[in-house]
């Protein structure tokens, strides 16, 4: 009991300094809850893709201006109504503002002598970098003339097409992004603040002074990782709390299963920062060495884009990494709803890993 005294005290006071140093405040909460906003905004509004067009019309017929109006309320084909001019669209374009132009000829909608029936064609107007795109934007405009085409001529169709809905719930991108945001809050909480609060507090002589009483190592090590524990859990609370209430995450697991991630999660990522932290003199030292470590991780882990996208040589590299195995759990539990017996070996890995680094770090920890 006399040695677990020490550990609750410190930790209770790493948990003050956290809440008074507002460079920590700012990497633990602001700065997760940034990129959170900026992906959510991307990525939270729509379950599909869609294109801004710029929807030209040069016919003034009833039967144009109705397919207009009925095109400026579709959500596939985003419609730029303050386009009036093709020299304008055109220049969207070159911009990259506008994905096509999509132009109604004079001739659009008119009834001609031999026919019964309005008939027209459309032209689709991209660049050479978005030829792919134009023929995606061919095959909406294709469906909704066949569509048309039927309701004015009434011709049999001998081949037909069935949409059958799954029971199975689809993700959108900010379901699949989220959960590799909460892997950059942890590695944020893990890496950044150890990095520069331990070479401050050997430059302040703080460090020293702890190392004159009988508090040992492991103790201060530990009291710090419950208190770095204590924080992550308010800062993914956060993340959960923003990304519920303003884009609709679709969360599929438990939170306890998430609760023992960020757990296990924190306390690895905190041993990387601590060894960074403990073995340099200054922040000169542990800012490099500590972007050094930081950066493959960000983007080799999969937290801002999926893994499966990389080459297979260096997916065989990124899943060896510490936060690699941290990301994939958050997002099996967040996306798929597994639980701790489907991610156990995942929860296996980071365990290792949180074996060998603090392994580490007690070896390069020193007091000055």
């Amino acid at each position: 009991m006399k040695q677990l005294r020490p550990i609750l005290v410190f930790a209770l006071i790493d948990i003050k300094r956290s809440f008074r140093d507002k460079t920590a405040l700012f990497f633990v909460f602001v700065f997760p809850l940034i990129f959170l906003f900026v992906f959510g905004g991307i990525f939270g509004g729509s379950n599909g893709p869609s294109f801004n067009v710029a929807l030209l019309n040069k016919s003034d017929n009833s039967f144009s201006k109705e397919f207009v109006k009925n095109a400026q309320k579709d959500d596939l084909i985003k419609v730029n109504k303050d386009i009036k001019t093709e020299a304008d669209a055109r220049e969207k374009m070159k911009r990259g503002e506008v994905d096509a132009i999509i132009k109604l000829p004079e001739s659009f909608g008119t009834v001609k002598a031999n026919q019964q029936y309005p008939s027209g064609q459309a032209e689709i107007v991209v660049d050479q970098n978005s030829a792919q795109a134009g023929a995606t934007l061919k095959s909406i405009f294709d469906a909704i003339f066949n569509g048309v085409n039927q309701d004015l001529t009434k011709a049999p169709s001998p081949f037909t097409a069935k949409l059958t809905v799954s029971k199975e719930q689809g993700l959108n991108q900010f379901d699949y992004t989220f959960s590799g945001l909460l892997g950059f809050t942890i590695l944020s909480l893990g890496i950044f603040g150890p990095t520069s609060v331990f070479p401050r507090m050997k430059q302040q002589g703080i460090l020293r002074r702890y190392h004159t009483t009988t508090l040992r190592v492991w103790q201060y090590f530990l009291a710090n990782v419950l208190s770095q524990m204590f924080i992550g859990v308010l800062s993914v609370a956060l993340m959960f709390a923003v990304a519920l209430t303003f884009f609709d995450l679709n969360m599929r697991g438990d939170y306890f299963t998430i609760l023992v991630v960020v757990l296990l999660g924190t306390a690895t990522m905190f041993g990387v920062g601590l060894a960074i932290g403990g073995w340099a003199k200054n922040e000169n030292q542990a800012a490099p060495l500590g972007n050094l470590i930081t950066f493959p991780m960000m983007f080799l882990s999969g937290t801002f884009f999926p893994r499966f996208l990389m080459p297979e040589w260096l997916q065989g590299i990124s899943g060896v990494l510490p936060l690699t195995p941290i990301v994939d759990a958050l997002r099996f539990v967040v996306t798929e709803g597994r639980n701790l017996v489907e991610i156990g070996p995942e929860l296996g890995l980071t365990a290792l890993w949180l074996v060998v680094i603090y392994v580490i770090a007690f070896k390069v920890f020193r007091w000055e």
